[in-house]
Order: structure tokens, then sequence, then C-alpha cells
């Protein structure tokens, strides 16, 4: 067979693939990817102040009432100061949004990698201090209560879905949704938010009026899409990869490090009659960029097709963090 000589680093062929993985993994712990890490950080808090700011701005002057435990926090604080006319001299919607995390956290800590607890710590604290900060109009932005539940399902579904894009949450249904979606393997963190909300909504259904109910239940409709668009770990893609490489063991341990399998086979150029090797793994887009960028250092040229939005049934491991 003639192709390209592999350049890559020297492997021994005689040792078994696990130990290749796991020496591959091993050194990919080395890397210093503690900067990439850092440098989302002021994303994470980025999309933390959009989300403060949908939240304060647009949707609180409405009377309306967010998703999920920010949504619960809400609830208990009209209780509180509505309702029981308890006269409370700060944002208590924050507060509350907090405790109601913290067991959340806790099992996190147990079951999901330590960085995106931590990450997800970082999202839920910054939250929780600019929604309490962060000063709320007497008056709608706007005077149209249906464009404001929008505009403001769309500012906090972006802002979320930044966070989620840094491999963080930012904590309560979003933080329940992916402890079961790692377990379950389907569905979605903004449908599963969704289903949430239908209670706390119906809640609020025998406490306030009708348009309250509808307007919040628009502004969580929104919410859901704009996080499910931009959360690129909930879309499963297809990648195939096929490279001239003579060698391809070294590529296939660099991919499987990742904790992605790899189905291979043989096929030929039916123009050039030249032979080369199909590489297929199945990723979230999240994933896409990694893959690439492994592919590329071993075989610059490689061929690489990527299908968006594929089904998928069986064994296959959702990193959603």
């Amino acid at each position: 067979m003639e192709g390209k000589k592999f350049e890559g680093p020297y492997i021994e062929e005689e040792k078994p693939v696990q130990d290749l993985v796991l020496a591959e993994e091993k050194k990919v712990e080395k890397e210093p990817y503690l900067r990439t890490e850092a440098g989302k950080f002021p994303i994470i808090l980025l999309g933390a102040l959009i989300y403060a700011i949908g939240v304060n701005i647009f949707l609180k002057p409405l009377h309306l009432y967010s998703g999920g435990f920010m949504g619960f926090a809400q609830l208990i604080e009209t209780v509180i100061k509505d309702i029981l006319k308890i006269h409370v001299p700060f944002n208590l919607s924050g507060i509350f949004y907090y405790l109601f995390n913290i067991p959340g956290l806790i099992i996190a800590w147990k079951n999901v990698r330590k960085r995106f607890v931590v990450k997800s710590l970082l999202a839920v604290t910054a939250i929780t201090v600019l929604v309490s900060v962060i000063p709320i109009p007497a008056e709608p932005v706007l005077h149209d209560t249906l464009s404001n539940a929008m505009i403001s399902g769309i500012i906090c579904g972006a802002g979320i879905g930044m966070i989620l894009l840094m491999g963080a949450c930012d904590g309560g249904m979003t933080l329940v949704s992916m402890l079961i979606l790692q377990l379950k393997g389907t569905g979605s963190v903004g449908r599963l938010g969704l289903y949430v909300n239908i209670v706390l909504y119906s809640i609020c259904l025998f406490l306030f009026d009708i348009p309250t109910v509808i307007y919040s239940l628009i502004y969580s409709v929104f919410n859901s899409m704009i996080t499910d668009r931009i959360h690129t770990q909930n879309i499963n893609v297809q990648m195939l990869i096929i490279t001239k490489l003579e060698n391809t063991k070294p590529l296939e341990v660099a991919i499987m490090s990742t904790d992605r399998g790899i189905t291979k086979w043989p096929v030929t150029g039916a123009f050039t009659d030249e032979f080369a090797m199909a590489l297929m793994v199945i990723v979230s887009k999240y994933e896409v960029g990694r893959i690439r960028y492994i592919v590329r250092q071993y075989d610059p040229r490689a061929f690489i097709s990527v299908t968006e939005g594929v089904r998928i049934e069986g064994n296959y491991k959702r990193k959603l963090t």
C-alpha cells in the first residue's frame, strides 16, 4: 500500500489499544488545561450578567415569574412581601435561589466532574449576587407585556446557554436536568425544565390571575428554545474522517482518549483508486472542534465530514458537562 508516511510519535504496535488510550489520557491530563478552563470564567460571568439583566430589567417589572428554582424563589418572595406583608429591605429571590441550589451542587460534586461543579458554583454565586444588586425598574422597559416576556426569555436563555456552553450550569432545574440526562441519556435540558415550569405555573394559577401565568409561560418557552439552541453539548453529530495515513493507530488512540469510540473500515477512491481509511465517531457538537484539532495534528490533509442532528439509540455517552 502506497500512502503518506506517518510522521507522528512512535507507538509500539504490540501494546493493547486500552493501554495506549490510557497513556494518551494521562498525557492530556498533564497539559495546562487550567488556562483553558480559567479562560471560560469571564464568559460564565458574562452569561450570569445577561441572565440577571433579563430577569431584573425585563421580567420582574411585569410581575412575571421565571422558571425553575428562580421562579420558586420569586414566588416565595412574593408570598413573604405581598401576601404576608412582611417588610424586607432587600431582594430575597437571589438568596432563596442560592439556598435551593446547595443540595444539587453537593450531589453533583459526588457524581460529575469537579471542574464542572466549580464552574457551576461560580455561575450560581454570580447570578445570586447580580440578581440581588441590579435595581428593578419601577415600570416595564416596554409597554407591551408580550414583547417584554419574549425579550426577557430570549435574553435569559442566551445567558443560560452561554453558561452551559462553557461546561457549567446556572444551577436550579438546569443542574437537576443535566444530572438526569447523564443517567438516562435522553431528552434535553430546556425541555425538562419546561415540564417543571408547568408545575410552577399551575401553582401561580391559584395565586394570581390568568394573564400572569400565560405571559410567564411564554417567557419560559422562549427561554427554553434559546437555551437548547446555544447548548451545543445537546446536539449530536456524526464525524466521518477519511485519511490516507499509512498507520492510523496513533490517530485512533488520540481520538479515543477523548472517551469516544471509533468505527473504521478501509475505503477506495472511485476516481483515483487510492486506498484510504474511514473513521466514524459520534460526538456532541461541542466536541467537534477538539476532534478536528486532533485529526489535523496527525493528518492535515484528512477529509472530514460533519453531519448534525443525528438520531442515536443504544450505548452512547452524553457528555453534557
